[in-house]
């Protein structure tokens, strides 16, 4: 899943969470009324001898935080795999990166590369939590049990939100590729037929959201390998093109300007900044969706194996998909004549004459939104009950059919949906300028959330009262015996969150983007002031 910009989004539109085990009911009144307080930590001390009288575990108020238990473990090994390969594939690449390859030519291949390291860190050190402690609503549940109940609800409604902004723009241009072959169909019939049929498929079951997300990834995963094998195909047969420059990969550094033809930041004469620097905030929203891997470990058959084994592949994911199938774009088609007015997919075909590639990419497009869509109602409905169970919610949003699905969180979350792509017929300006920077920034405010607690797990762990396995060690050896440790952890952390910070203050350069920064602020203000409310009614 991508979250598009909004500028660029507008564009289309107008073209066309364990612990050891804890009860498995609502919080009592008192532990309610309480947001728990940032954990005093204990200094690491030599752990005493077994001979010895144990010493007692340090008792934290985040320990009180409900777990929940009855959701169907029903993912398999092969769902995870494509839920985690097809994330990071969305309209973003077939697209938007026509956006980030005009700002930064060939150069965005760095851009995709730095952006995707920070990307798989963020994950992996979701992924060392999920692997300890697999619960439905992953970070939201981690924020609340490891570092405050404000934490908790501030990521849960956070990503919420983020996917309810999301998921508007998906169902809201569904229309546009349904009239490609159908231009008579009304844009809303589209989008309220999808919105229904996805709602549908959730209530089912988490093993047919999970065949639903298997298929749609194979989809995309297929498309994108043509495009690359099509071609290299061009490239090493030495095809003539539609430009009549020869198809070479020495295009990289010959074509107008070279590798880094706008350097690292440069203003144009109509004073807008491009370069590779101010790519990196179109490539970091592209990788948005690739954190649902933690969500789905709470209904994963083994957590253990899986949750790591898709973690890792992230790696080579970023490398095939975003870097060699743009590599290869670019190799046969010269990136200055990569304007936006269609997808850089299809121009590769339509360079050598293959004119039938923009009906099938219409058709992956197609899929990809009732992928995100599917992914976003899935991670919705299970934060809002992970939420429930935290005390951030209604309680009414913690139930569960008898097929372990949380209803009222996919219907809720379905009905204010479809209000929000009401908003985008009626008011799309407003849907996109303002509902849109939020959906944008929200990205940011989540992977940030989740790096800061992850540093709050570890010390928690430290101190004795790490989930499963690691309950009652301590220190360094509480550490170590962590499964799926997150890379030079110490530190990755702060490289992390100082370079989503980069992200932040590049994003300042750019009208478009300067408004999200705005919005978030105003945001989290909100989200803060929400949390406030909350704790007074209680």
């Amino acid at each position: 899943m991508a979250t598009p910009d909004p500028k660029s989004t507008h564009d289309v539109v107008q073209l066309t969470h364990s612990s050891q085990p804890t009860r498995d009911t609502p919080q009592s009144a008192h532990d309610s009324q309480s947001a728990a307080p940032h954990l005093k930590h204990l200094k690491h001390l030599k752990q005493p001898k077994q001979t010895q009288t144990p010493t007692p575990q340090p008792r934290h108020e985040t320990d009180d935080v409900p777990v929940p238990t009855t959701l169907r473990k029903s993912l398999k090994n092969r769902h995870i795999q494509l839920i985690a390969l097809g994330g990071a594939i969305g309209t973003g690449l077939f697209y938007g990166s026509s956006e980030s390859i005009s700002l930064a030519g060939p150069s965005i291949l760095l851009a995709y590369l730095v952006g995707g390291l920070a990307i798989f860190m963020i994950v992996r050190a979701l992924s060392e939590m999920s692997v300890e402690d697999p619960k439905a609503g992953a970070f939201s549940y981690y924020a609340s049990r490891y570092w405050s109940k404000r934490a908790g609800f501030v990521s849960g409604w956070n990503y919420w939100f983020n996917y309810i902004l999301v998921s508007m723009v998906e169902l809201s241009v569904v229309g546009h590729f349904v009239n490609y072959w159908f231009p008579t169909v009304p844009r809303w019939v589209s989008a309220a037929v999808f919105l229904v049929v996805i709602a549908a498929a959730n209530l089912l079951g988490v093993s047919k959201f999970g065949e639903f997300e298997f298929w749609f990834a194979i989809i995309k995963i297929v498309a994108v390998i043509a495009m690359i094998v099509g071609g290299l195909a061009v490239l090493i047969a030495g095809l003539p093109t539609a430009s009549s420059i020869r198809a070479s990969f020495a295009n990289w550094f010959t074509v107008d300007g070279g590798f880094l033809p706008h350097g690292l930041m440069t203003r144009t004469d109509d004073g807008a900044w491009t370069g590779l620097l101010m790519a990196l905030c179109v490539v970091m929203f592209s990788f948005g969706g690739t954190e649902l891997i933690g969500i789905t470990a709470g209904e994963t058959q083994s957590p253990r194996t899986t949750i790591p084994r898709a973690t890792n592949g992230i790696i080579w994911r970023i490398l095939v998909f975003y870097i060699g199938a743009l590599g290869v774009i670019m190799a046969v088609v010269p990136w200055n004549t990569i304007d936006g007015e269609s997808s850089p997919f299809v121009q590769i075909f339509d360079s050598v004459g293959v004119h039938a590639a923009a009906d099938i990419l219409n058709f992956v497009c197609l899929t990809a939104v009732m992928s995100v869509y599917n992914s976003g109602l899935y991670a919705n409905s299970r934060m809002l009950y992970s939420l429930a169970k935290q005390g951030n919610a209604p309680a009414y949003l913690g139930r569960l059919n008898s097929r372990g699905v949380p209803v009222a969180g996919v219907i809720t979350s379905a009905i204010i949906t479809a209000l929000a792509v009401v908003v985008v017929f009626l008011w799309p300006e407003f849907a996109f300028n303002y509902l849109m920077s939020i959906a944008t920034i929200a990205g940011v405010i989540n992977w940030s959330m989740i790096m800061v607690t992850q540093m709050h797990f570890r010390r928690v762990v430290a101190d004795g009262a790490g989930p499963g396995e690691l309950a009652g060690l301590y220190g360094v050896e509480a550490l170590q015996r962590i499964q799926f440790k997150l890379p030079f952890a110490r530190v990755m952390p702060y490289i992390v969150l100082g370079f989503l910070a980069l992200v932040v203050v590049l994003m300042c350069f750019s009208p478009s983007y300067r408004v999200a920064v705005i919005a978030g602020i105003l945001w989290l203000a909100i989200l803060l002031g929400m949390y406030q409310l909350t704790q007074v009614k209680q």
